[in-house]
C-alpha cells in the first residue's frame, strides 16, 4: 500500500477552511447570507466539502501509520480519533442544550430556543434520552454531522484492510454499502419513539469520504486536466442550478415535478447519486482552477499590495481549515448565539453583516488558539 503524503496539502486546508465559514453561515437562523451559499445553487453543499476533505485529511493523518506501523496501530490511531469525536459530540450537545435552556429561562427573549431545536423530548424525559444521547440512539437533527463522521471513521480500518486485499474489492464494498443505504436497508434510528433515522446516514456518506481518502492515498488516480472534462463539469454544475435554486424551482413547475419524482437521486440523508455527481464536477473545476499543488492559490512574493493581502487572507483561511474539528464545534455553538443576537437587534443588512463578521473572527481566533495549544509551546526550550 502506498503511504499517504505526510505534508499538508494547501488545497485541502483552503477548501476545508472555506467550508467551515459556509457551515457557520448556514446554521445561523434567519441569516440572509445563507441565500448565497453553494447549497442554494446545486445539489451538493458544504457538507460534501467537509466530508470529502475529511477523507483526504484522514489519508494524510492515518495513512502513514497504516503503511509504516501496521494495521493494528493504524486502527488504534483511528480509535483514538473516534474517542475524541465522540466526546466532542457529547460536549457540543450538552453545551447547546444548556445554553438554549438558559436563554429560555432568562425571560429576555420572546423566541422559544429549546423548541427551535426540538429539544423538549430530551428535557421532558432526560433519564431515557441521556442514555440515548450517550449510545447515539438519540441524535437530534442539528447534532447529526459528528455522529455520521464518527461512524465513517470507525469504518476506515476495515476499508484499509480491504484495500490491502484488492482495491477493487474495497471499491465494491463501499459502493454496495452506499447502495444499501439508498434502499433504506442500512441506517441508524435517530430516536426510540419514532421511525426517524439519522439525517446524515453514514452508510451513504461514506462513499464521498472514501473517495477523498482514496484520491489522497493515490489509490485512485487524479483525473487529467482536459478541456472536454472541464466543459462537461461546467455543464453539470450550471445545468443543476434551475433544479436547485429555490426561486427558479418556485417559478418552474417542471423543476418541482422533477424533484418530487427523483428525490432519491438528490436526497441529503442517504447521499443521493446526483449529489455525488454534482460534487465531483464542482471539485474537478476547483481542482483545475487552483492548479498543481494549489500553485494558483499562492501569489508570487513579488506581487503588489493585493497579492500581499491575499497571502495573509489565505494563511487565515488555511489555519481555519487545519483546525476543523475545533472550529466546527465552535461554529455550531456560535451559530445559535448569533441567531439570538439577531433576534434582539433585528435582521437588517447591517446587523447581519456585523454579526456574521464577528462570528467569522471568532472562528479565526479559535483556529489560531487551537493551533497554539497543539504546538505545546510549554515543551519548547526557553529562547
Amino acid at each position: 500500500m502506498a503511504a499517504s503524503a505526510a505534508i499538508r496539502d494547501p488545497r485541502l486546508d483552503f477548501f476545508r477552511g472555506i467550508a467551515m465559514f459556509i457551515i457557520l453561515i448556514a446554521h445561523v437562523p434567519g441569516n440572509w447570507l445563507a441565500l448565497w451559499i453553494p447549497a442554494r445553487f446545486g445539489f451538493s453543499d458544504a457538507t460534501e466539502i467537509f466530508v470529502f476533505c475529511s477523507g483526504m485529511a484522514s489519508a494524510i493523518a492515518f495513512g502513514k501509520v497504516f503503511a509504516q506501523r501496521g494495521w493494528g496501530l493504524g486502527a488504534a490511531r483511528v480509535a483514538f480519533r473516534c474517542w475524541q469525536v465522540y466526546w466532542a459530540h457529547i460536549g457540543l450537545f450538552l453545551a447547546i442544550a444548556m445554553t438554549m435552556a438558559a436563554l429560555n429561562a432568562s425571560g429576555a427573549f420572546e423566541r422559544d430556543y429549546v423548541g427551535q431545536l426540538n429539544l423538549y423530548p430530551f428535557f421532558n424525559n432526560p433519564e431515557q434520552n441521556l442514555i440515548g444521547l450517550m449510545t447515539l440512539t438519540y441524535v437530534p437533527n442539528y447534532f447529526d454531522i459528528l455522529p455520521m463522521y464518527l461512524v465513517i471513521l470507525a469504518m476506515m480500518p476495515a476499508f484499509v484492510a480491504l484495500v490491502w486485499v484488492h482495491r477493487g474489492l474495497a471499491a465494491l464494498v463501499v459502493i454496495t454499502i452506499w447502495a444499501f443505504a439508498q434502499a433504506d436497508i442500512l441506517y441508524f434510528p435517530a430516536e426510540p419513539w419514532s421511525a426517524r433515522e439519522w439525517f446524515f446516514n453514514p452508510f451513504g456518506w461514506q462513499l464521498i469520504f472514501f473517495t477523498g481518502f482514496a484520491l489522497m492515498s493515490g489509490w485512485l488516480p487524479a483525473p487529467p486536466v482536459d478541456r472536454r472534462l472541464v466543459v462537461l463539469a461546467l455543464v453539470i454544475v450550471l445545468g443543476t442550478v434551475p433544479f436547485a435554486h429555490f426561486r427558479l424551482i418556485g417559478a418552474w413547475d417542471y423543476a418541482q415535478l422533477w424533484r418530487a419524482q427523483y428525490d432519491l437521486l438528490i436526497a441529503k440523508t442517504d447521499f443521493g447519486l446526483l449529489r455525488y455527481v454534482h460534487f465531483l464536477a464542482l471539485a474537478y473545476l476547483a481542482w483545475v482552477a487552483v492548479g498543481a499543488r494549489g500553485a494558483r492559490l499562492i501569489p508570487s512574493e513579488t506581487g503588489g499590495a493585493l497579492a500581499a493581502l491575499w497571502r495573509r487572507s489565505l494563511a487565515v483561511i488555511m489555519k481555519v481549515g487545519q483546525q476543523s474539528l475545533a472550529v466546527f464545534i465552535t461554529s455550531m455553538y456560535l451559530a445559535r448565539l448569533m441567531g439570538a443576537v439577531l433576534d434582539v437587534t433585528g435582521r437588517n443588512h447591517l446587523s447581519m453583516l456585523l454579526v456574521n463578521l464577528l462570528g467569522a473572527l471568532v472562528l479565526v481566533a479559535v483556529a489560531y488558539g487551537a493551533g497554539w495549544f497543539k504546538s505545546q509551546p510549554w515543551r519548547k526550550a526557553k529562547g
